[in-house]
């Protein structure tokens, strides 16, 4: 019964959020697998908009591959590994696209790499999936995310609150490659540099009351809280159940709990500390700004830059590339994305093919950061800290 809600959900999602015109033979198809329901629901339909704001740019400008249309495939696995294989297979041998954009979250992105894009030949490339697990794929070359993993968002989280002279702390974590992972990271760093992790406790999704994780924080003597969960699932809820106890006075979250919706729906959080990954500044992140806003996506909404450099870079490796084939995508995307070359901005769809028929090399400057990929498929990166005051998270720049 679980599985049959989650499907409907799927396609719910997908007959809301794919604004993409229907295939046809001659269209070149990126399968999104979006994670539109389920814990990350309160960002992940702003991340599809940017994908999709970025397609809709190449259309714009005359389409992909000498004129053919670029569409877009949306499929949901509400943030589920469980679901995230069924949706690779779906995208590479049903709908058979030329690359997937995502997943979002890191247990389907390893479930659908696994099942079916590794075995199918399919680049992915994810805005979101920040598990260190992702790094550790035997891809082929084929998985990357322009996003940096949880070993520098647990590094340099664990850093801030130490300069903040937060000493001891308690963590809880959502059970899976992602809460795990950033848990992890985070916990190694800081009492690496002399900090106390006073208890960890990992939670599930799904439930109505953890206030017997709550107990089992506050029974470690620690008056800071680090969730590393999801807003809009377990740590929204343990925030809140923490909140009404009355034990703690310091919150953390991650990048999880770090979307629009944390200050529209949970009191009491003012001074609340998160942390995630920073979108670039200067010509690129103004492109994007000006492209991203009359898409009705605030240009700082949470992974939404990744999401829009994550299809035009993808993009830019099928034009690079001069088929809508697999073969061959893996080197045009690190083709088009590492310098030397012509710089492309957000949204330089015309100039870039311009360029690229003239036997010109291009480097995609992106939004969300540099995307000159390592062995793993990773970017560098920064970090950056937000505070919640006066019911919204305002900015303190990047932890140094």
């Amino acid at each position: 019964m679980i599985i049959n809600k989650k499907l409907l959900g799927l396609a719910v999602a997908a007959s809301v959020l794919a604004v993409a015109v229907p295939a046809f033979a001659d269209d070149v198809k990126i399968g999104f697998i979006g994670d539109v329901t389920g814990p990350i629901a309160g960002f992940a339909p702003g991340m599809v908009t940017a994908g999709n704001t970025a397609i809709q740019n190449v259309n714009d400008q005359g389409g992909i591959l000498g004129g053919q249309k670029l569409v877009s495939v949306l499929a949901d696995t509400a943030c589920t590994g469980d679901l995230g294989g069924p949706a690779g297979d779906r995208m590479v041998n049903t709908e058979k696209v030329t690359a997937i954009f995502g997943a979002y979250c890191s247990g389907p992105t390893i479930a659908a790499a696994n099942t079916a894009a590794i075995p199918g030949n399919v680049v992915m490339l994810s805005p979101s999936a920040t598990a260190p697990a992702v790094s550790e794929l035997a891809d082929n070359d084929l998985v990357f995310r322009d996003v940096v993993p949880d070993s520098m968002q647990g590094v340099k989280g664990a850093e801030l609150l130490l300069s903040k002279g937060i000493k001891t702390v308690a963590v809880t974590y959502v059970n899976g490659d992602y809460g795990k992972g950033l848990a992890d990271a985070f916990s190694e760093a800081y009492t690496a540099a002399g900090g106390t992790v006073a208890a960890s406790v990992a939670h599930e999704d799904g439930k109505a009351d953890y206030r017997p994780e709550v107990g089992q924080l506050e029974a470690s003597g620690a008056t800071a809280l680090v969730i590393y969960g999801y807003e809009n699932a377990g740590g929204g809820t343990i925030l809140d159940q923490a909140v009404e106890s009355g034990t703690f006075t310091q919150y953390v979250g991650g990048d999880g709990m770090a979307g629009d919706a944390l200050t529209q729906k949970h009191k009491n959080i003012d001074g609340m500390i998160l942390t995630k990954a920073a979108a670039a500044g200067g010509p690129a992140y103004d492109a994007y700004a000006a492209l991203i806003t009359p898409a009705g996506v605030a240009p700082d909404s949470t992974y939404a830059s990744n999401s829009y450099d994550a299809v035009f870079a993808l993009a830019l490796a099928i034009e690079k590339n001069g088929t809508a084939d697999r073969a061959g995508l893996s080197k045009a995307l690190r083709d088009v994305t590492t310098a030397p070359g012509e710089t492309i901005l957000p949204g330089e769809w015309t100039k870039a093919v311009e360029l690229i028929k003239a036997g010109t090399d291009i480097d995609y400057k992106g939004a969300s950061g540099d995307m000159e990929f390592d062995a793993k498929g990773d970017v560098p990166g920064t970090i950056e800290w937000f505070v919640v005051e006066g019911g919204a998270s305002k900015s303190q720049g990047l932890i140094p």
